[in-house]
């Protein structure tokens, strides 16, 4: 990180909006006319920003090498076909924003995103009917309560904010879907889908039988849906948002697509694999901020403490954390703690972001890294 002076959550402040091309600093990324600049890797104020394959190699090697024993945890059995998921699968990849890529692990069996598709569709919404739209009608602040919660919702009805609360909890991604501008809901669902496919830089598919186990027993989220619907604060049909969502949850996914698909974040909403700009970079942050405060639903508090930087969970066992300007990291690992935060995944990024650096509140730089060892792949 920068060794600059200065007080830790200013130079954080600017270390994200640089990332995300809002600051006109070297490192921004995007010329004003939002092309991709040229050679584009960090923000400059970072001097030893830049990761080397060799220390990225080195950093996941260890990290899987280190918690692939961690046992604790159990698979969100809720959810039929998730109980049913080997709990011993754990990769981890790192994408880096001028598009290397190191996996080590089960860095390419699918596993259904479940809610690390939040923020994407979020994205989606954003640049469809702008930030302004968003806050007042979903809210932007962390409930502290599950992510399934009813009591936020009517705690937030009660108290006079949007009930569904914030984009990365049900209520609010639920919302968010119903939010996504088209005539109906097969439309609806295909610019959801040509979102992600973009975000991930290839064609994703849909998980069928999670989508039904999930459609059989989603009772709470249809009483989320009919909830939000009686307070106004749900358009359209409950239901019909309801099954998209579902399905969106329902895709399969890689911790490499995951890693892509953060990196695009980091990135300032420009895929580094395929160089496709998919989200502006104004948005990209916003998701980002989100992510910071409520990506690990109650936990979120705790992650920012101990990691100090974006991320994303979902009950299939993903992560996604995300440093901006640099690169992203994802995890796959079913086994979940209380709060439906993947055990392996969460415990992987924070020894990966000790050693290379990527806490957004520390002003010291990454570890020295110990030689680079094998059992990690790299590629351009």
């Amino acid at each position: 990180m920068s060794k600059a002076t200065g007080c830790g959550m200013r130079r954080a402040v600017i270390a994200l909006a640089c990332a995300v091309g809002l600051l006109g600093a070297p490192g921004a990324g995007f010329a004003q006319n939002g092309a991709p600049a040229q050679a584009r890797k960090t923000p400059r104020a970072a001097t030893d920003a830049d990761v080397s394959s060799a220390e990225a190699k080195d950093a996941l090697r260890r990290a899987h090498a280190r918690y692939q024993g961690v046992k604790s945890g159990k698979n969100a059995d809720y959810i039929p076909s998730l109980a049913k998921v080997d709990p011993n699968l754990f990769g981890i990849v790192l994408v880096t924003v001028d598009g290397r890529v190191f996996s080590v692990g089960d860095a390419e069996h699918p596993f259904a995103i479940e809610s690390v598709s939040k923020p994407f569709t979020l994205a989606r919404v954003l640049q469809d009917v702008g930030a302004d739209t968003v806050e007042k009608k979903i809210g932007t602040n962390a409930t502290g309560e599950p992510f399934n919660s009813i009591i936020a919702i009517e705690q937030n009805h009660e108290a006079k904010r949007p009930p569904a609360g914030n984009p990365l909890v049900n209520a609010g991604a639920i919302t968010a879907v119903s939010m996504v501008p088209a005539q109906d809901a097969d439309a609806r669902w295909t610019r959801i889908e040509d979102t992600l496919n973009a975000f991930a830089g290839r064609e994703l598919d849909v998980n069928e039988p999670v989508y039904h186990s999930e459609s059989a027993t989603n009772t709470r989220n249809r009483a989320i849906s009919w909830l939000l619907k009686s307070y106004d604060a749900l358009p359209g049909d409950p239901m019909e948002a309801l099954d998209v969502y579902t399905r969106q949850c329902s895709v399969n996914v890689t911790a490499k697509d995951l890693a892509i698909m953060g990196a695009t974040l980091a990135n300032g909403g420009t895929n580094p694999v395929t160089g496709k700009r998919v989200v502006d970079s104004d948005n990209a942050q916003k998701v980002l901020s989100l992510m910071l405060t409520t990506g690990l639903y109650e936990n979120s508090g705790d992650w920012s403490f101990t990691a100090g930087l974006p991320a994303k969970s979902g009950v299939g066992g993903g992560i996604v954390a995300v440093v901006p300007g640099r690169f992203a990291v994802a995890t796959f690992s079913p086994p979940l703690d209380k709060a439906g935060n993947s055990v392996r995944g969460q415990k992987a990024v924070e020894s990966i972001i000790t050693e290379l650096g990527g806490d957004l509140f520390s002003a010291s730089g990454p570890k020295q890294a110990a030689p680079s060892g094998a059992g990690v792949s790299g590629s351009r």
